[in-house]
């Protein structure tokens, strides 16, 4: 059984999370995937979607898969730039703001990029301030939420922020640190992980059986925007999608180094056949599996087949703690990951 040197896919890990990657904001991202895609010689393009593409050539033409794993991160949308630099925003995909807590957020202006602090205000307060709702057991909501520049307005301007500007928790506090016993914590694991695994493929398969199109998918967290205007458009047999897997009491799901299949999520049933042939290119490997079936998720795979762009969809995923917040999974189960689908890919 092969598995990635945990070092090695630590360090991948970390350069991918400290590239800034907002949904419809992948400048950043998209900067280090092409250098990197370039060193390493695969064929690849960037499509009018903002996917980003790497072809493995097969010996048929036909009967096409496609592996993706999104780019984009979640985080805040600017709503209004006020007074003394007070800037308020609204949630960009699956975010909250008690999520990121007080602190370091990052404002992807046209011109530059401003710091401030996400801010809920003050906790020496008495009735008279609407913040005292949230010491008495009210949740802390964007509305009730803002950012601290303490920039001019002309400043803020200058540096692009204006409505529409994407927020993002602080490069300050981005970098994911080793917990004990394999572990790495840090925030946007989804699906910066997912982006790793991808790479990692793209060095390890050099042809396939049929065409393999490694998709670093666009604006996932609003939509799955990019996986749809790519299935669409590539006939495909079938849609693998990289994904997080949620540790929580409801799901039947343990934390540590085995990756997860999912069967089911909020937008329908996983393929059964392809699932299974997942399953077993896992068992070649001697990697055990988990399965689960998951609600208030969605994922490449199954928004493409719910929407009828591909005629199968199945989801590999790694258990992970605090989802959309400071992700915490085991890197052994990530890399496992790669070790399947490289099975996976060879078995076609």
């Amino acid at each position: 059984m092969t598995v990635e040197d945990p070092h090695s896919l630590f360090e991948a890990i970390t350069a991918l999370v400290m590239c800034h990657s907002p949904s419809g904001q992948e400048q950043e991202i998209n900067d280090y995937l092409l250098d990197r895609l370039q060193s390493l010689g695969v064929e690849h393009w960037q499509d009018e979607a903002d996917n980003i593409v790497v072809h493995i050539p097969g010996e048929r033409s036909t009967g096409a898969i496609a592996i993706t794993a999104h780019k984009d991160e979640i985080g805040g949308i600017v709503k209004a730039v006020g007074p003394q630099g007070r800037v308020e925003v609204r949630r960009l995909g699956g975010s909250f703001p008690w999520v990121y807590g007080e602190g370091v957020v990052d404002l992807l202006g046209d011109r530059d990029t401003i710091s401030g602090i996400l801010s809920f205000g003050s906790r020496h307060i008495s009735h008279e301030s609407p913040q005292k709702g949230q010491q008495e057991g009210q949740a802390v909501l964007w509305e009730t939420a803002w950012i601290e520049t303490k920039q001019s307005l002309e400043a803020l301007a200058a540096a692009g922020i204006r409505p529409g500007t994407r927020m993002v928790v602080g490069k300050h506090r981005k970098r994911p640190f080793l917990l004990g016993n394999g572990y790495i914590a840090s925030y946007t694991l989804d699906n910066k992980a997912s982006i790793a695994i991808l790479l990692a493929l793209a060095t390890r398969i050099q042809r396939a059986a049929v065409p393999i199109y490694l998709v670093f998918s666009a604006k996932e967290e609003v939509g799955a925007v990019g996986a749809l205007y790519f299935s669409q458009r590539q006939r495909l047999s079938g849609l693998i999608a990289l994904e997080i897997c949620p540790l929580s009491r409801e799901y039947p799901i343990q934390p540590g180094p085995r990756p997860v299949l999912l069967c089911q999520d909020n937008y329908g049933l996983y393929d059964e056949d392809l699932t299974q042939q997942l399953a077993q290119a896992a068992a070649v490997r001697q990697i055990p599996v988990q399965m689960a079936t998951l609600s208030g998720f969605g994922s490449d795979g199954s928004i493409a087949m719910k929407f009828g762009h591909v005629p199968r969809a199945a989801c590999l995923s790694f258990p992970t703690d605090n989802t959309h917040g400071y992700e915490i999974a085991h890197l052994t189960a990530i890399a496992r990951c790669i070790d399947i689908l490289e099975q996976y890919c060879n078995d076609l």
